[in-house]
């Protein structure tokens, strides 16, 4: 899934604190390097390896992890045995070097996360939300909550810089001899905020469309409005895309499958060989609103006997059974149309009663004569985590 790395929007990559920026970030070489890092785990890895699995020089390597130790993103972990030959030196992630905030607008509550290079959520913060009430009301919640998460990082990082203060770094980088000094002390970095809303919206300019429900978002310039707001870089996408993109870094190389998120709507993020689907005109994925009934009740999006509405009444009248079988139908239909490998089930409603959920999906895939598997997310919040990665993502290549 490596591609070039885009750096986030924004001059100053979105520094939190005093210290270096983070010009490393915006090279691909070093993008390479880091995914490696950020695989390696606890475990880290050596230079050697780096060059190997980059296939990078021994030397380009020494100077991208010389830079990565100077702005405090890599650190030396130990040594290795080796068979032949001086140990070796074992470099791995800082996790806690820099973060993304992730932001999940749904039509009631908003869900914010702290999230640190590894992907591990740090913080969480929900609020009350009428998406409703206007630009202006939503942007004010949203900068509340993040201005608080930049407070958590804010008052964490003395601890960090003081427990960290006694790091060596690379100023020279020529080899895994090379001489090292004390690295100045260095706050973490926000690199940015994801913002993940219902669709449809265009991911490219950062702009909603008639989300169902809300049509006064459409021509509503959210991304550059929170960038001038809050001073970061903001992406935006829809919660299904932010949710999928963040299960598909979790998942083997070339995976494909289907995200469906039912909560207040019903929609699908898709990943297509290991690559999130969002179309050409960043529309993909309205699965909520394909026709099952054709004279069936209307819908908020102008249509009739849509999943959505069906599967919402369902719901609404407490009957997930039903619900479950209507979302297992125009699962049958996803399945047969993209030959995907897996279904994954998530959003509030789903979350509240996953057996029933995954029980019923499944079945009805089993009676379409599919074995294609079903399961649930990992976690409550894989919109709001998942919007993080539109930020953190980029700087490993993905």
């Amino acid at each position: 899934m490596n591609r070039s790395v885009r750096s986030p929007r924004g001059a100053d990559g979105g520094r939190s604190g005093a210290g270096a920026d983070l010009s490393a970030l915006r090279s691909h070489n070093t993008a390479l390097v880091l995914d490696l890092l950020r695989t390696a785990g606890e475990a880290g890895i050596s230079r050697l390896e780096l060059a190997e699995g980059t296939g990078l020089t021994p030397q380009a390597v020494s100077k991208i992890t010389a830079r990565l130790r100077a702005e405090g993103l890599a650190r030396e972990a130990g040594h290795r045995a080796s068979t032949g030959g001086k140990p070796r030196t074992v470099l791995r992630l800082v996790p806690s070097a820099a973060y993304g905030v992730g932001v999940h607008l749904d039509r009631d509550e908003l869900t914010a996360v702290l999230v640190d290079l590894a992907g591990v959520r740090m913080a969480l913060r929900r609020a009350p939300l009428d998406l409703g009430a206007g630009a202006d009301a939503v942007f004010g919640v949203v900068e509340g909550e993040v201005g608080a998460l930049r407070e958590l990082i804010a008052a964490g990082s003395e601890a960090t810089v003081a427990s960290e203060a006694s790091e060596t770094v690379e100023v020279s980088g020529a080899s895994e001899a090379s001489p090292h000094t004390e690295a100045p002390a260095l706050a973490p970095a926000l690199l940015g905020v994801g913002v993940a809303m219902p669709g449809p919206l265009d991911h490219l300019t950062g702009t909603p469309g008639r989300v169902t429900g809300h049509p006064e978002w459409e021509g509503v310039p959210l991304r550059h409005e929170l960038t001038r707001r809050l001073g970061l870089p903001v992406e935006l996408d829809k919660d299904t895309n932010a949710a999928a993109l963040g299960l598909a870094l979790r998942a083997p190389v070339a995976d494909s499958f289907a995200y469906l998120h039912l909560g207040t709507g019903l929609g699908a993020g898709l990943v297509l060989g290991g690559a999130l689907h969002r179309g050409a005109r960043t529309g993909a994925g309205e699965f909520g609103h394909q026709t099952v009934q054709l004279d069936g009740p209307p819908c908020e999006c102008g249509g009739r006997g849509c999943l959505e509405v069906l599967c919402l009444a369902a719901v609404a009248r407490g009957d997930l059974p039903e619900a479950a079988r209507i979302l297992g139908a125009g699962a049958v239909n996803l399945v047969r149309l993209l030959d995907i490998d897996r279904v994954v089930l998530g959003g509030r409603v789903v979350t509240a009663a996953p057996e029933v959920f995954a029980h019923g999906v499944g079945t009805v895939l089993a009676g379409a004569g599919m074995g294609t598997p079903v399961a649930g997310t990992p976690t409550p919040h894989a919109v709001a985590e998942g919007a993080a990665q539109l930020i953190l993502a980029p700087v490993f290549g993905k």
